[in-house]
């Protein structure tokens, strides 16, 4: 005699259920399609506004949305989440194992070869730039966000409080990059603390409505404070950075005329290139170096359960303060290297637009995974300029991407929400599950 099996199955979504979804999602679209597509305003050379409309275009739109809704919906049913045991066997899971351990080490080595591969194209030189820009500032947030289960809307306050620190400090004292680049990651950090005090006691909503509140404050005080930040002009003449004091231009004192090379504008942007990545292998060192501590620990069991957490004794205070502190160090670090690589910083460059994106990022990559956050910061970035040939629509074609990953993966790309440290016992148990095909 059998036990009754205790899985049950989700039963398909009727043919009327799936219709009137879409049917209404189109009746969405067309509101909104309506107001951005369907209607637009002309001045003209008299100043009396132009009226006209795109009534086809707004009819395509309203019909892909009607069809890709129950295409999201078959392929809900049909695919499921990934990870589950109808789509990932055994043997695809050992093989996606075998991918995920030499992924990393396979995408570094790639990453080292950037400018080598692309040393004539400035286009892929700064594109790679950025990418690794906005996994530095993933990797940061996911500390607060993906360890620490923080919600964190504001978290570019900090990546504007290190741009600013290192502008005003290297425009006003002529300090170098290598001094203000840690003043500019501890000034970050004292912001951290000093938003962490007055959301001790708040959670979920709440922590998230407080943090966008907080980045919001950051932003007007640059744009009003115009004596010390110049206002909606910003900053201005920022200086470069050196290597060990030798500048990269084309003085006699160049690193070019030092090495007795020609110069060409190339050298900067590759020495940028390895001074990010050099900072962004710095944060997930750190913080991988971290997650092994005490601290870390405390990190994921606050992540898990506050409640159970203070309960164990755990200071959730001063858990809660090191997390904000350390998340916006990085924040800091990346904010002066953006600084010193635009040579020009305003209060436009730090709009909640900013927060979101990286946030984005660490959700799409996977919570608590730093492999995740690289690879969403790639399609993240790479993949809105992929898109740049589509003009107004590529922000469409790229949100229908993004809805389409978050079905198939609903925890990131590489979702990561196990624990660091195991008991031996547990250890053992669950590796027996997985070699009899359980796990």
């Amino acid at each position: 005699m059998t036990a009754p099996s205790t899985h049950t199955t989700k039963p398909a979504t009727s043919v009327p259920a799936l219709l009137k979804t879409a049917v209404i999602n189109a009746v969405i679209a067309l509101v909104l399609f309506s107001l951005m597509v369907g209607v637009r305003t002309e001045a003209g050379s008299d100043g009396q506004l132009t009226y006209w409309t795109r009534f086809g275009e707004l009819a395509y739109l309203v019909a892909a949305v009607f069809g890709g809704s129950i295409v999201i919906e078959l392929l809900r049913q049909w695919i499921g989440p990934a990870g589950t045991e109808k789509l990932v066997p055994p043997a695809v899971q050992k093989g996606m194992s075998l991918v995920g351990r030499y992924l990393a080490p396979a995408l570094l080595i790639f990453t080292l070869l950037v400018p080598v591969i692309f040393y004539d194209q400035r286009y892929i030189l700064d594109l790679a730039i950025l990418v690794l820009t906005y996994v530095m500032l993933g990797w940061g947030l996911n500390v607060v966000v993906g360890l620490a289960g923080l919600l964190d809307l504001g978290y570019v306050a900090f990546y504007a409080v290190g741009a600013y620190s290192y502008a005003l400090l290297a425009t006003n004292f002529g300090w170098s990059f290598w001094i203000c680049l840690p003043l500019a990651g501890i000034l970050a950090a004292f912001w951290g603390v000093l938003l962490g005090f007055p959301v001790l006691r708040l959670r979920g909503d709440y922590l998230a409505i407080v943090t966008l509140a907080f980045g919001e404050i950051i932003r007007l005080v640059l744009i009003n404070w115009q004596d010390l930040t110049g206002g909606p002009n910003g900053v201005s003449g920022i200086p470069r950075p050196t290597l060990f004091g030798i500048p990269l231009d084309r003085s006699d004192d160049g690193l070019a005329a030092k090495l007795g090379i020609e110069f060409s504008p190339t050298h900067r942007i590759v020495f940028l290139f390895y001074l990010i990545l050099a900072l962004a292998l710095l944060t997930n060192w750190v913080t991988i170096r971290l997650r092994r501590l005490p601290i870390g620990r405390a990190w994921e069991a606050l992540r898990e359960d506050e409640v159970a957490c203070r309960a164990l004794g755990i200071n959730t205070t001063t858990t809660k303060l090191t997390a904000f502190a350390t998340g916006a160090m990085f924040g800091g670090f990346a904010g002066a290297f953006f600084a010193t690589r635009q040579g020009f910083i305003s209060p436009e460059s730090f709009t909640f637009q900013e927060s979101a994106l990286v946030l984005a990022i660490v959700v799409l990559g996977g919570m608590g995974s730093q492999l995740g956050v690289a690879l969403a910061a790639l399609a993240m970035i790479g993949g809105f300029e992929l898109f740049r040939g589509l003009e107004t629509y590529r922000m469409l074609v790229f949100g229908w991407a993004m809805v389409l990953i978050m079905i198939w993966r609903p925890r990131g790309l590489v979702g990561h929400r196990a624990p660091t440290v195991y008991l031996k016992k547990a250890q053992a148990i669950s590796s027996d599950l997985v070699k009899e095909g359980h796990g």
